[in-house]
């Protein structure tokens, strides 16, 4: 791991690469964007964007450019290529099964999952704010993968802790209500609002649908200066990526 980058570390195949950016990439972004703002949507230009962008492909020898999602905090999935056929997807997962294919979520608090088949098959990765994560954005990838769960690992990326990370009732109760052992992942603090582990909300959905082999975790974008955080920064905060991709294409 460097102030640059992070590199999963989990068991996967040889064949799959994985990669997270952070703020301090090579870009050229300006404040208060640090210098490596990969959201179109973020507030900066759309050029500054796209050669950051140009920068994070040839600064990781990726096979081809990152397939970008239009995420909208839901729970559709796109199956995707390595190449664009035209408008980003409207999803918040994807999965390839294709060589050359480099999936990528950005985030900046939420939640990025990356999966990956034991034998290198399939890839996928999912933006898992609470709301997808409460819409089941992490089962409806598993489902497309279409790998035996028993087959898959996943690996959780930087996002907001719990005790960094407060929300209110509505929050809680979209996952207790479907789950009493969600409980388990909120503490109280003031009235009506409670302290949320998502990255443990990820992992009690993870096991529920068959995948033991869970790694990474144990980061915080609030505190964390190399991330960008949303809760931290206000709506002028950039988005970091997440990167998935099968070796050969």
């Amino acid at each position: 791991m460097t102030d640059a980058w992070v590199f999963p570390d989990w068991p996967a195949s040889a064949r799959v690469h994985a990669a997270v950016s952070t703020r301090e990439g090579p870009g050229v972004s300006a404040p208060p964007f640090g210098r490596f703002n990969l959201g179109m949507r973020s507030g900066e230009s759309a050029e500054v964007v796209g050669s950051n962008r140009d920068v994070l492909q040839q600064a990781l020898a990726l096979p081809h450019a990152p397939r970008w999602l239009h995420q909208v905090h839901g729970s559709a999935v796109a199956e995707l290529g390595p190449l664009p056929g035209g408008h980003e997807p409207q999803a918040d997962a994807a999965v390839s099964r294709i060589p050359g294919t480099v999936l990528a979520i950005l985030t900046a608090d939420c939640l990025p999952v990356l999966f990956c088949a034991d034998d290198g098959s399939a890839i996928g990765a999912a933006h898992a704010g609470w709301r997808g994560l409460a819409a089941g954005v992490l089962e409806a990838t598993i489902e497309q993968l279409q790998v035996p769960p028993a087959r898959l690992m996943a690996w959780l990326g930087p996002c907001i802790a719990g005790p960094s990370y407060e929300v209110g009732e509505e929050v809680r109760t979209a996952f207790v209500d479907r789950s009493s052992a969600a409980a388990a992942c909120f503490a109280p603090t003031r009235p009506g609002h409670w302290h949320c582990d998502l990255a443990g909300l990820a992992r009690q959905r993870l096991a529920a649908a068959g995948i033991a082999r869970v790694h990474g975790g144990g980061f915080d974008t609030f505190t964390d200066a190399r991330f960008y955080s949303y809760r931290r920064e206000g709506a002028r905060s950039g988005r970091f990526a997440s990167l998935i991709w099968l070796a050969g294409g």
